[in-house]
């Protein structure tokens, strides 16, 4: 079997790059995102991304680091309302967004990564998520015909891996990346522990090496926090 394990982001992804591409990118908010793997693609200059994310993260952080360098063409995504500078590139026509509802969103991703070319949903029937698209009645009731999403490039992170890819993810981290990890040509992922075949029980994996490509370790990422919430004093 190949080598999956790089020593370092740059290095997993330097091949891979390049313009004009889809990258589906894991994470919800910065909770559990790509952020070694994201700095890369920042570093690499590659232009004109199509980015499928839930959403653009903040200022500098995340995928908000490709917005404040201009190297995204279109977001496809389901919120974008925490990052004021995305916000600003939208608005003067810089940057296309293509807004879709959550639930959505995340069956588009698991559709293209089971090969599943579209499927009908009554979500966003009589809104604008529904201009220009196909509908259809069943038993009384209008639902709308989505297209499955399917990238080149999906790049996610996960708590622990093992060196064959096998992955778990850790509490809310989970969100969007395990289905992202099926859904594109390539998937690289990021791991925080990086362990040997066997050391991972069985019936924990979430993702199976089979979807994972390539795989870093990134030993204590810095976590984000997007909002601190504390109690009061007493």
């Amino acid at each position: 079997m190949a080598n999956k394990v790089y020593k370092e982001s740059a290095l997993a992804l330097a091949d891979l790059l390049q313009d004009n591409m889809t990258i589906i990118s894991g994470g919800f908010g910065i909770c559990g995102i790509p952020d070694s793997l994201l700095a890369a693609i920042e570093q690499s200059g590659v232009t004109g991304l199509t980015i499928v994310t839930n959403n653009p993260g903040l200022d500098g952080m995340g995928v908000g680091r490709l917005v404040n360098t201009r190297q995204i063409k279109k977001l496809i995504a389901s919120y974008a309302g925490e990052n004021a500078t995305f916000a600003k590139q939208y608005l003067a026509g810089e940057v296309e967004l293509e807004y879709c509802p959550q639930g959505t969103l995340v069956e588009r991703i698991r559709a293209g990564g089971s090969g599943v070319p579209a499927f009908y949903t009554p979500t966003g029937v009589g809104t604008q998520v529904a201009e220009d698209k196909e509908t259809r009645v069943f038993d009384g009731r209008e639902y709308l015909l989505e297209r499955g999403i399917f990238g080149d490039l999906a790049v996610i992170h996960a708590w622990k891996g093992d060196t064959e890819g096998n992955l778990i993810y850790r509490m809310t981290a989970r969100n969007f990346n395990p289905v992202m990890a099926t859904a594109a040509k390539v998937t690289v992922a990021e791991v925080e522990y990086l362990v040997e075949p066997g050391e991972i029980d069985p019936e924990h994996i979430i993702t199976p090496g089979i979807f994972v490509k390539r795989i870093v370790e990134v030993a204590k990422p810095h976590k984000h926090i997007e909002k601190r919430t504390v109690r009061p004093r007493a």
